[in-house]
């Protein structure tokens, strides 16, 4: 019987670095985190620990810093081609790359006397994402965002489910829908505006979310999608992962009390977690586009 060495790659994890823009007064700061991968002819260093090609996690990091110095960050996508390129281009033995860039946001601090110079707050929970493959020529850029909270207060439904052995859940036609939008959307080439594509995309799903009346989560989820593909051909799928953030109605009779839903428990576990994919029927196929993205998207 035969062993080989699969598929493998390695690198330097959650580079956390923030850049400060100071080409003029008012000062720009991009916050990212960026997990660098390479793949390639290292197999010697499995097999008898030879590092003569292996090029260090530490020279991947301190790459990082330095190309953000000589060129700044600009987008998550940019920068990962970026990161991709240098890699892949320079190095005979790289024959690939994965480059993940995790973007939080600051905002800018209003003052009594208006937006402040350099003084920010941390914009919540939500993370721009990026993730960017290269195969020799072969570019791929998933694009994405995770931690992006909503509710509907009213506007959603669910009922006509089948009453199984076990089935407790009583139906309803008027309930609080709530989710943490994690998504993620392939683009078809790299000649993108990023910025751009990313804020409509994003705008979109928020639009698609209120507006949808909703008779499951996984029909909103469908009609953020569809919307998302119909609005940018330059992408060809789109992926979800989105829990069911459930709110029970509190049942308070026992206390002469009515509850024209009005007061909800938030429950945090279990939860329902809905997944899908929305694909254009004329995409281009994956092929290993999605190697290397965490979970589901």
């Amino acid at each position: 019987m035969g062993i080989s060495l699969g598929y493998n790659q390695y690198g330097k994890a959650e580079c956390h670095m923030v850049h400060v823009d100071r080409s003029t007064p008012v000062h720009q700061i991009t916050d990212v985190t960026v997990t660098s991968q390479l793949i390639g002819d290292f197999a010697d260093t499995h097999h008898t620990g030879s590092n003569a090609k292996v090029i260090a996690t530490d020279t991947q990091k301190n790459t990082v810093y330095a190309l953000a110095r000589q060129h700044g960050v600009g987008t998550p996508e940019s920068f990962g081609l970026l990161m991709a390129r240098y890699f892949v281009d320079g190095f005979e033995q790289v024959t690939g790359s994965r480059q993940e860039v995790n973007l939080d946001a600051w905002d800018r601090i209003t003052t009594s006397e208006g937006p402040h110079d350099h003084a920010f707050s941390k914009a919540g929970g939500e993370v721009r994402t990026c993730v960017v493959t290269k195969h020799g020529s072969e570019e791929t850029v998933i694009s994405g965002l995770s931690g992006l909270v909503v509710l509907k207060s009213t506007g959603s439904e669910f009922h006509g489910f089948p009453d199984v052995p076990y089935t407790s859940l009583v139906e309803t036609d008027d309930r609080i829908l709530a989710t943490a939008v994690s998504s993620r959307w392939r683009y078809i080439g790299t000649d993108v505006d990023w910025d751009k594509s990313f804020t409509s995309i994003r705008q979109i799903l928020l639009d698609r979310f209120a507006l949808t009346h909703s008779l499951s989560l996984q029909q909103t989820l469908y009609a953020m999608g569809e919307a998302a593909l119909e609005a940018h051909p330059e992408v060809a799928e789109i992926r979800f992962s989105m829990p069911n953030k459930h709110h029970f109605l509190v049942d308070l009779e026992k206390w002469g009390l009515d509850n024209p839903n009005e007061v909800w428990y938030a429950a945090d576990r279990p939860y329902g977690l809905i997944e899908a994919s929305i694909v254009r029927d004329d995409a281009p196929p994956a092929g290993s586009a999605w190697e290397g993205v965490k979970g589901f998207i």
